[in-house]
């Protein structure tokens, strides 16, 4: 481990696994690399000084243009099932520069992403540009404010150069902080390219992250269920504010519970089980209903890649891999319902719940009604003239709402302080996401991309400021898109 005045205190766990799992990359040098946002607070957590990552060096070091002796770069190596398609991948233009340990002695990941090609680049250019770095430090810092498990951005620095796409954009790298970036996809690697090398992996993985684990009398099967049981509660919060993430591949499901990869995510204004933002998802695979069902898919794709571990017979690793992943819809399904419970004010659990949550999002469905909002008119009893809270069968949900908090038997006030607590008053609506992103890509103005992040800093603060950001988008003939970001 190194220090520095960064305050950077370095490890290299990862790279002392097997060589097949990685390869030591140089990032590509570039010419003026600036750094335009930086997350004190994430910062100051990890122990480092955010003065020093400002300055000229920050920058030269946060691009990749200078790296220390203590750092050591390297690609990692994955596969995994894009679009159900099984496939080579790999870091394709990212570097991972060691793991810090904090004061605490937690340990992150810290990832460069857009610093060039790597031997995984697979004919792209491993560049970023600077939207989609922006996109995902705002939309990633939003969902850790949410409460929802996932990777960090650092900084974003743009780097003095055009990247040809449609058009020429700025370049720019974002900085990544991550429990780990180990991966579904990174299991499916070992067990099709490196299978020598498995065991070697899911130790590490069970080090890393479930050390308890380790005294289990099955412990990769332990591993596959924990794994499992997280994978459950965090698309349980997805669900439950409304994010769609829009690609997800089994390579980037990281076995952590973090959420990984904001490519083309949006949130969810206008309530529709089958709602896709992304370009490239024709068919509405990865659409916002069916994430519980690609997620239980993409874990079957886990427990497949660890049969060899789980058992000696492979009828029995089968049946044991079974076992834990018929666990997955229940754990779901509780989360869910207790996360809605919640969003509902409801205090205690009663069996009808279930078909509460399920009436009222039929309602929301059928009026058009807008996810986030109509919880939040719940939980301030604003029922203003709209189609939906004219409805007979509103009415008749409301009422239904109303004698089951009285069962609850908990003031009103308790009641409404679940409710906000569990309700965000703002999301990274994606009207408010564009209009920030537009100055800076064309004029490099941050100003707006600064407010909306401090905005989206305290979701569940419910002050007069938020209100503007709560407004859903005006319509539009042409639905809302969003782009991988490559």
């Amino acid at each position: 481990m190194q220090t520095n005045d960064f305050g950077f205190n370095f490890d290299h766990s990862y790279a002392r696994l097997p060589a097949s799992l990685f390869s030591v990359v140089q990032p590509e040098p570039v010419p003026h690399p600036q750094v335009v946002i930086l997350n004190d607070r994430l910062a100051e957590s990890l122990g480092l000084n955010p003065e020093a990552l400002r300055s000229g060096a920050g920058a030269a070091l946060l691009s990749g243009n200078e790296l220390p002796e203590w750092s050591l770069p390297l690609a990692q190596a994955y596969a995994g099932h894009q679009f159900g398609y099984f496939t080579m991948l790999g870091d394709g233009r990212a570097v991972l520069l060691g793991e810090q340990i904090t004061p605490s002695g937690q340990r992150f990941d810290v990832q460069l992403k857009g610093t060039g090609r790597t031997p995984y680049s697979r004919g792209g250019d491993g560049k970023a540009t600077i939207g989609p770095m922006l996109r995902e430090y705002i939309i990633s810092e939003a969902m850790h404010a949410l409460g929802i498990p996932t990777t960090r951005s650092l900084a974003v620095v743009t780097t003095g150069e055009q990247v040809p796409r449609e058009r020429d954009l700025p370049g720019a790298v974002l900085t990544r902080v991550a429990q780990s970036h180990l991966r579904v996809g990174t299991f499916q690697y070992a067990a099709v390219f490196a299978k020598e090398d498995l065991r070697a992996l899911a130790d590490y993985s069970l080090e890393r992250h479930f050390p308890q684990l380790a005294q289990e009398e099955n412990k990769y099967q332990a591993l596959l269920g924990r794994v499992i049981k997280a994978q459950a509660e965090l698309v349980a919060q997805w669900m439950l504010v409304g994010f769609i993430h829009g690609v997800m591949n089994t390579d980037n499901m990281a076995i952590s519970g973090e959420t990984i990869d904001y490519g083309p995510c949006a949130f969810m204004d206008t309530y529709d089980p089958k709602t896709v933002f992304s370009s490239i998802d024709q068919d509405g695979r990865y659409a916002y209903g069916n994430q519980p069902h690609i997620a239980a898919w993409n874990l079957a794709r886990f427990a497949e890649s660890l049969l060899p571990l789980l058992a000696d017979n492979e009828e029995q690793a089968v049946q044991l891999a079974n076992e834990e992943l018929a666990q997955f819809a229940p754990l779901y399904n509780q989360f869910y319902l207790d996360g809605m419970r919640g969003k509902l004010g409801l205090t205690n659990r009663e069996e009808g719940d279930s078909s509460l949550v399920e009436d009222l999002l039929k309602l929301m469905h059928e009026f058009q009604a807008d996810y986030t909002n109509t919880f939040l008119d719940l939980t301030f009893g604003r029922f203003q003239a709209s189609p939906l809270y004219q409805s007979d069968g509103f009415a008749a949900w409301k009422e239904r709402w109303q004698d089951r908090l009285t069962r609850g038997q908990q003031s009103l006030e308790l009641v409404q302080e679940l409710m906000k607590q569990s309700n965000p008053a703002v999301i990274p609506r994606n009207h408010r996401v564009e209009e920030a992103l537009r100055p800076a890509v064309s004029k490099g103005d941050y100003s707006l991309v600064d407010k909306l992040v401090r905005i989206l800093a305290d979701p569940f603060a419910h002050s007069a400021e938020q209100v503007e950001y709560a407004q859903p988008p005006e319509p539009s003939a042409v639905p809302y898109r969003t782009f991988c970001g490559t």
